[in-house]
């Protein structure tokens, strides 16, 4: 009896609730129709496509034929049949790991400069640090910077200065094709967070610093930890998650600079041996289990990021 008592009171609770939660949508009917264009287009091109990816990674389809299910066998094959895609989660990780965080905190710094200049010369400044990240001529640039002849400046002044004696082929050479391509994408990673960052800095409310000064805030690192971070977590978030992406997602540079494949795989990474598999072989299954994999590292970095963001100010 006491058993059937309690479950006539769960069902109570949960008709309750939705209750709740109809009449709460009868009363802002019109802020949930201003949203359904959003969320319907959210759903049918993001939520539905992961869905679906993780479905088909555990079949064989290959867009001709219809995919039979395997199970387990594209992510063992994945792990334990797969070098190259051993070798992409090794740069992958070597490429988040450190493009990643520096480009966070290298955006931050900028930012957080440029927001102590006045507004006439912050928005010059802004300009000359953003440019970079759209401008379509910074792999001509660099690619002309490092070109593999002695026309190139960095091996023409090499020569010059008696370094050495013939032309490195600088994105040939797997020595220097991951070092490189690190840097030209730190070059461009002021993008979107670094506008985020200072439109965050400039929404701060310059009272919390005054209240600050009056609780015992000595010095600007104090400011900095304990009113302008916590002030600003949904910039610092967002900045976050698109440094996240953009480094798991890293690829787009190495094959405008080094081609595709790179010298010996050495900057091959999960995003190549995803567009390798899904865009030339059509091994639709095989690749959804690459990006389902990709979407578990990438979620998991997210949920360490916010778990430490969530520690600032505290």
């Amino acid at each position: 009896m006491a058993k059937k008592q309690a479950t006539k009171q769960a069902a109570s609770r949960e008709l309750t609730k939705a209750q709740w939660k109809l009449k709460e949508i009868r009363q802002n009917w019109v802020a949930y129709l201003m949203v359904a264009p959003y969320m319907i287009l959210f759903t049918l091109f993001t939520v539905v496509p992961v869905a679906l990816s993780i479905v088909i990674s555990f079949t064989d389809f290959n867009m001709l034929e219809l995919p039979n299910i395997v199970w387990l066998k594209n992510y063992v094959t994945l792990f334990f049949d797969d070098d190259i895609f051993l070798i992409a989660i090794k740069n992958t990780f070597i490429f988040a790991c450190i493009v990643g965080p520096s480009s966070y905190i290298m955006s931050y710094l900028v930012a957080w400069f440029i927001n102590e200049l006045p507004p006439k010369v912050r928005a010059l400044v802004t300009l000359i640090f953003y440019a970079p990240s759209i401008s379509g001529q910074v792999y001509l640039i660099w690619g002309t910077l490092f070109s593999s002849d002695s026309y190139g400046w960095a091996n023409a002044t090499l020569e010059k200065l008696g370094i050495i004696n013939a032309p490195i082929n600088w994105f040939r050479d797997e020595t220097y094709v991951m070092p490189l391509c690190i840097v030209v994408s730190l070059w461009t990673s002021l993008g979107t967070s670094f506008l985020a960052f200072i439109a965050g800095l400039q929404g701060i409310d310059r009272a919390l610093y005054e209240a600050g000064a009056v609780d015992g805030v000595k010095n600007r690192w104090q400011e900095l930890y304990y009113i302008t971070l916590p002030s600003m977590k949904p910039q610092l978030m967002f900045g976050a998650i698109m440094s996240i992406t953009g480094a798991f997602g890293f690829g787009g540079i190495v094959d405008a600079l080094a081609g595709f494949p790179s010298v010996n795989y050495c900057a091959h990474t999960i995003m190549h041996h995803l567009n390798d598999y899904g865009g030339m072989r059509y091994e639709i299954g095989y690749s959804s289990a690459i990006a389902v994999i990709l979407f578990l590292m990438m979620i998991g970095a997210n949920m360490l990021v916010k778990r430490i963001l969530s520690k600032i100010g505290n």
